[in-house]
């Protein structure tokens, strides 16, 4: 009971907190990166620059009174699409051995998910996510399998890499030799888009999509298809995604691990924060490790944190929308 009075306690002071952060902001602004206000009406929020065209199209839905869960599917299809973007989708760069495979999920207020792994030559892995979960009775399907499901239920065919990845790959293959060679991770190599939304009715989802990490070995999935680890939604809480060294953020179920610490009243900028430094604490070795964690609670407060400098979210609400730098533990 203690407890309880205690983490009713937290949430009510912080949300008095973060609105007494609210002011008047300029679209596109950058924003301070302690950012945290809340938010009348539906939130949206998504990882990195790419997320503002996601966003838009996530708004649409959110602003004729649709559904979180329709919102972050047609949001981060908008990257999918986009053939200039090297690290989902379309223009995804491949593994080592020259295929691009792609991963995705989605989850629901009712805690409803799909996702698909290893996914080859369909295009918008984020619906078929979405099809796993309405129309199996599984949660992930991957390679051949996935593949067929979503042949099977009439998604289009596309077909990659797309000539100017290609072209990038034969280059990077004649200049690697030793193939095992750890790719890095930075601000350019991210590999994911995650999306979080509130609709007009209280209702969270999320949606994560990716070609993976450039260069990697074939076979391999991240965080992002992995319910728990690159997204989680909890209706009664709120929800989290991640991007960023996938291995890493597997490791400690981060996405689940933010959500769990929103539960126990943190605020989402702490319990990103917290999720960050469990991160720093399970490794030795910090050389390229770029994690990232996005959050938002029932009450539409958002938040966000970094091991790195350099991480930054699109985020619109009926009152802004631009970008958000995220605070960090150290510099690169």
């Amino acid at each position: 009971m203690e407890n309880n009075k205690r983490r009713r306690f937290l949430k009510l002071g912080l949300t008095g907190f973060a609105l007494g952060l609210i002011k008047p902001l300029k679209a596109g602004e950058i924003i301070s990166s302690s950012f945290e206000g809340a938010s009348n009406g539906p939130v949206v929020l998504s990882t990195w620059n790419h997320g503002l065209a996601a966003n838009s199209a996530a708004w649409e839905v959110l602003n004729k009174g649709g559904s979180a869960l329709d919102a972050v599917e047609k949001g981060v299809r908008v990257t999918e699409a986009d053939i200039t973007n090297r690290s989902v989708g379309i223009g995804g760069m491949p593994d080592r051995d020259g295929h691009v495979t792609l991963d995705a999920c989605i989850m629901d207020h009712e805690s409803r998910c799909g996702s698909v792994g290893f996914l080859e030559g369909i295009n918008h892995p984020v619906s078929v996510a979405r099809a796993i979960m309405e129309k199996t009775q599984h949660v992930m399907l991957v390679g051949e399998g996935a593949k067929a499901f979503a042949l099977e239920q009439g998604f289009g065919t596309i077909k990659t890499p797309i000539p100017e990845v290609k072209a990038e790959y034969k280059k990077w293959k004649s200049e690697n030799k030793n193939l095992f060679k750890k790719p890095e991770i930075n601000n350019e190599n991210h590999d994911t888009i995650g999306m979080l939304a509130l609709d007009q009715f209280g209702n969270l989802s999320g949606s994560c999509t990716t070609s993976g990490w450039a260069y990697k070995m074939h076979g391999r999935l991240g965080d992002s298809p992995i319910i728990g680890a690159g997204l989680f939604v909890d209706n009664e809480v709120g929800a989290a995604c991640a991007t960023g060294l996938g291995e890493a953020i597997i490791r400690i179920a981060g996405s689940h691990t933010v959500v769990e610490l929103m539960r126990q009243g943190y605020s989402p900028s702490e319990a990103c924060r917290m999720a960050v430094e469990r991160i720093i604490s399970k490794h030795k070795d910090l050389t390229g490790l770029q994690c990232c964690f996005l959050a938002i609670d029932k009450n539409g407060r958002v938040g966000s944190y970094s091991v790195y400098n350099g991480f930054n979210y699109a985020l619109k609400t009926n009152g802004f929308e631009g970008m958000v730098d995220a605070p960090f533990n150290r510099k690169w």
